[in-house]
């Protein structure tokens, strides 16, 4: 065990990795650009809340390859997965020799978990169903998301983006043929759910539908977002898997293990001080 400071203080505790409930899956380069020595940095003192890093909106294509290499290194040796994001939905639109060679590549490199999204590309479901069996079939954890809107992603919606909505029994279908492909896990996506939406009008009555039919653990909720993520802990606990942005990271575990923002800590109890004779 190693000392951490101030330790006669009463918080929380988590299981030590790797972990199978309570993951926390946190946001690589996108919308910072995570350099190698950030990523060094925030690990070698957070690692210990972190249970994977999420590359982002492709950003890899964008690094040279044995950058690639060495992020993925950093992670492995603080104990962390790595994630490729959806990029697959970006690689399909050449065709399926690209998504071949994607997750041969993938392969190579040693991501663990392959993320197979289609929120702004309209992949057919059964064409997911089958990269997921493929990602299974190349010895790697697939990860697919499921998204409420149609077509939408990636801020897609703050461009005049008109949703469109599937179906709650839609949603439902779709996991299930998942799940039965062999998903590792299941990515709850945000947009249509809570993203830039106002709380009184959260789709809490999807959360709710799918965790009654399959559980909370099957699945990872996207809640890169205070507000979101305290939502999620109140609902369902320090055992739910979330995927938020690495900027959180602290704020949520603060938040997880009852150390500081939750009005629960204080209630009913008595405070007082009288300093000693």
């Amino acid at each position: 065990m190693v000392k951490r400071a101030f330790d006669f203080v009463r918080i929380n505790e988590i299981p030590s990795k790797p972990r199978s409930k309570g993951i926390v899956e946190i946001r690589g380069p996108y919308y910072t650009p995570v350099s190698l020595g950030y990523l060094e940095d925030l690990l070698e003192t957070w690692s210990e809340y972190v249970d994977g890093v999420k590359f982002a909106g492709g950003s890899m294509r964008l690094m040279k390859l044995k950058h690639v290499k060495k992020f993925l290194k950093i992670c492995h040796d603080h104990n962390c997965y790595v994630s490729t994001g959806g990029f697959v939905e970006r690689v399909i639109v050449q065709g399926q020799e690209a998504v071949d060679q994607y997750l041969e590549e993938c392969k190579s490199l040693g991501f663990d978990v392959i993320e197979v999204s289609s929120g702004l590309a309209p992949i057919p479901l059964e064409n997911k169903i089958a990269i997921v069996k493929q990602v299974k079939k190349l010895g790697m954890k697939p990860k697919p998301e499921i998204s409420l809107m149609i077509g939408a992603g990636a801020g897609t919606h703050i461009a005049g983006y008109k949703p469109k909505l599937k179906t709650t029994k839609e949603f439902v279908k779709e996991a299930q043929m998942h799940l039965k492909a062999g998903a590792h896990i299941l990515m709850l996506e945000s947009e249509g759910i809570t993203e830039d939406i106002p709380p009184e009008k959260w789709r809490t009555d999807v959360i709710e539908a799918v965790t009654k039919k399959f559980g909370f653990k099957v699945w990872m909720f996207e809640a890169a977002d205070p507000p979101v993520f305290k939502w999620y802990l109140k609902h369902f606990g320090p055992n739910v898997n979330v995927f938020i942005d690495h900027s959180q990271i602290v704020e949520y575990t603060a938040w997880r293990l009852k150390l500081w923002g939750d009005p629960s800590i204080w209630a009913g109890k008595k405070l007082s001080y009288k300093p000693k004779k």
